[in-house]
């Protein structure tokens, strides 16, 4: 990490800064958050079993709804699985490249079994099960990637995993309640990733009531992201990736493993 102040990271990123007082400007931590960008380019070796394991406790120490901590980590350490995982997530040509993947998963199978052995019933069956259980596996995926790039470390979330659910579930002998929210690849940085901008603070920072989009604001955002590139606008490419179907059968793998969506 260089001397970057945390007001030009913040500008490079958003295109402006707020006024970020004194006292922040040179904060570590902050800088490196505001710095960061997802690795895809690693050098060989994975890292060491301790160290992910460790990562993962420090992740597992972020907040969890209620206390019920309905948010595993699973680490990949075993070579055939991991090249099978690999195979999955071949559309990503990058992936061939990551030395280690971290799966996060929602669990909502545990206060099953807890209702169970106290004898409590489970009224609470729908989709806020379902929801509550996936933020919390959210919550550890950032904590997990805000520790391991603390230490150095590259990540890039994966959530084409969820294109891949029941060979997942099979995978990795996922029960029911229990699925996979993202992938992670990690591992030592083979270059510094890029900070990707991101659309204006003016846009997704809202004062006591929100506001809605507006075209000029992304037009902006699509001119400074698109500098002198040829590349599709970024909201242009986002409306073409959106515009084919992705993941109808989610709604039916997460039925079929036991939640309610009502």
């Amino acid at each position: 990490m260089d001397d970057t102040g945390l007001e030009t990271l913040i500008c490079e990123r958003f295109g402006e800064a707020p006024e970020v007082p004194e006292s922040l400007k040179k904060n570590i931590g902050l800088c490196r958050m505001a710095g960061r960008g997802s690795c895809r380019s690693f050098l060989p070796g994975a890292p060491d079993k301790a160290v992910l394991k460790t990562l993962a406790a420090v992740a597992l120490a972020a907040p969890s709804k209620s206390d019920l901590q309905q948010r595993d980590i699973l680490l990949v350490q075993d070579a055939h699985k991991t090249a099978q995982l690999k195979d999955l997530l071949k559309a990503q040509e990058w992936i061939a490249g990551a030395p280690a993947f971290v799966v996060f998963l929602a669990d909502n199978r545990r206060q099953r079994q807890i209702q169970d052995w106290h004898a409590q019933p489970f009224p609470n069956d729908h989709l806020d099960a379902f929801f509550n259980a996936s933020l919390d596996a959210g919550i550890a995926l950032n904590a997990f990637m805000t520790a391991a790039e603390a230490t150095g470390l590259g990540c890039c979330p994966i959530s084409t995993i969820r294109n891949h659910m029941s060979e997942v579930r099979d995978l990795f002998g996922l029960p029911d309640h229990v699925f996979a929210v993202a992938a992670m690849a990690v591992g030592h940085p083979a270059e510094r990733p890029r900070i990707s901008p991101r659309l204006s603070l003016e846009t997704t920072v809202h004062s006591d009531v929100y506001r809605d989009t507006n075209w000029p604001d992304v037009a902006e955002y699509d001119a400074r992201r698109r500098g002198n590139s040829d590349a599709p606008a970024w909201s242009e490419a986002k409306a073409q990736m959106y515009s084919k179907t992705q993941r109808t059968g989610f709604g039916d793998f997460i039925r079929r493993i036991g939640f309610r969506t009502d």
